[in-house]
């Protein structure tokens, strides 16, 4: 029998010591060492203890071939799949996480019904709620009638012993993954060690049967899911469940996709008969608009094959402060601080004694860069109190030297701007795809200049008048 041994292991990165530090020396976090004990079960103890076996030649191949699409399951929902790529993948392993909530749970439950009501076996389990709490959400949801099967488990080996009985289930949803344990591991439930040899043995299941397995993940302070990292390196898609708890809408984000696009959304809104898909995420963005506020710049984005208009907001107040404020929501703080430069250094805007804060309406996040001259379109538009046109979005990226650079899929984001009643853009030269030239009155500004006198002539013109 091997003999157990202590060691260490930081629950943020994953990494083993062989004696406590205060300090990982992998990612450099303090205080994240957990003393865990192992006996060999999975890939510990002695090397004379474990069994080994002759290796076995597999076939080679050529690139060349036959290529076939995943097989998938469409949930019905159409956000849903949007975001998956097109369905569910047989014996594909799927992490979803958020925060506490943030509608998961309700998410999921309307999948299973809908897929269940469809013929499919599916399996819920949850480790956090009783049976009793399952079902009160399912009738809430109007899902009870729905031939889902429902268990309330822990023990990856129980359920391993309960899913196997009968017909293969075609999906099987586990929440959480934190709260799973398997007898191969000696350390307790949510450790790296539990929570990571858990995960493997779930995946193996999907991958030898051809099941669907949904792992639902907490998140921690940062928005990262909780654990080690290893285990969105282990499945096959990474979802996020985004939302602000002031708004009704919630984004489901891909992150990762091995059958799919990644950078791909679905947006929901909340109800009290749960999770409703919202078809035109635009029209949601920008219902409460105000246009002839200003600060206020429609920025028209992309995520993933989608376009998405959504207001960008800026507010320029005189600082009483010896260093003035810089605040950010939904937005790239470092990316503001550049553009805040490039009006000072070239564009002549004098800034340092502003307060600066900026906002993305409705509490939508943006990742891409093509929203700085958005950005700094509202931020002129704030420091001289000139609105901006109300029918006009803003899109393209701004280099250090001032200049406004193209950015990609300009005819998607020029369409749906079309499609939502704006008549003008103000977009970089030379935009790749646009076929049939661009609106009367747009701009193509070629560096950032060029903007802050459009917007400053206008306000002189104003003024004459």
């Amino acid at each position: 029998m091997a003999k157990s041994r202590v060691q260490f292991i930081c629950q943020n990165c994953g990494s083993v010591h062989q004696r406590w530090a205060g300090k990982c020396d992998a990612c450099g976090e303090w205080n994240t060492l957990i003393e865990e004990g192992t006996s060999g079960g999975i890939g510990g103890g002695p090397a004379s203890t474990r069994s080994t076996r002759k290796g076995r030649a597999v076939t080679l191949t050529t690139l060349s071939g036959d290529i076939e699409d995943a097989p998938r399951i469409a949930s019905g929902i159409g956000e849903l799949d949007r975001a998956t790529g097109g369905g569910f993948v047989r014996g594909s392993a799927i992490l979803i996480g958020g925060d506490p909530g943030i509608g998961k749970s309700t998410l999921l439950m309307q999948a299973a019904a809908s897929l269940a009501r469809q013929g499919h076996r599916i399996v819920y389990v949850s480790g956090e709620e009783a049976v009793a709490q399952v079902r009160l959400r399912a009738q809430r949801l109007g899902a009870a009638d729905a031939p889902v099967e429902l268990a309330a488990e822990t023990n990856v080996e129980d359920i391993l012993a309960t899913i196997a009985d009968g017909k293969r289930p075609d999906l099987v949803i586990l929440d959480s993954i934190q709260t799973l344990w398997t007898d191969l591991a000696d350390s307790a439930p949510g450790t790296v060690t539990q929570v990571r040899s858990s995960a493997q043995a779930m995946i193996r299941y999907a991958k030898s049967t051809g099941a669907a397995i949904v792992l639902v993940g907490h998140v921690t302070k940062e928005g990262q899911i909780a654990g080690p990292r290893v285990v969105e390196h282990m499945v096959d898609a990474v979802l996020y469940f985004e939302g602000e708890g002031g708004h009704h809408y919630r984004i489901l984000r891909t992150v990762k996709n091995r059958f799919g696009p990644t950078d791909e959304i679905g947006v929901f809104e909340m109800s009290d008969k749960g999770l409703r898909e919202v078809a035109n995420p635009s029209e949601l963005f920008l219902g409460e608009r105000h246009a002839k506020s200003p600060g206020a710049a429609v920025f028209a984005g992309m995520e993933g094959t989608r376009p998405v208009l959504v207001e960008i907001q800026a507010l320029v107040a005189q600082s009483s402060l010896g260093t003035p404020r810089r605040a950010v929501v939904g937005w790239d703080s470092p990316r503001l601080a550049m553009v805040l430069a490039v009006l000072e250094a070239h564009c002549g805007v004098k800034l340092g004694q502003h307060d600066v804060y900026l906002n993305v309406a409705g509490g939508y996040r943006i990742s891409e860069p093509a929203a700085d001259l958005a950005v700094a379109a509202a931020l002129v538009s704030s420091l001289t109190g000139l609105a901006l046109p109300a029918d006009c979005v803003y899109f393209g990226e701004i280099s250090l030297s001032g200049a406004v650079r193209p950015v990609a899929h300009a005819q998607s984001r020029l369409k749906e701007a079309e499609k939502l009643g704006f008549g003008q853009a103000v977009l970089p030269r030379g935009s790749e795809g646009i076929s049939g030239g661009i609106a009367p009155g747009s701009f193509q500004p070629e560096t950032l200049a060029d903007l802050v006198v459009r917007i400053a002539g206008s306000l002189r013109r104003n003024t004459d008048d």
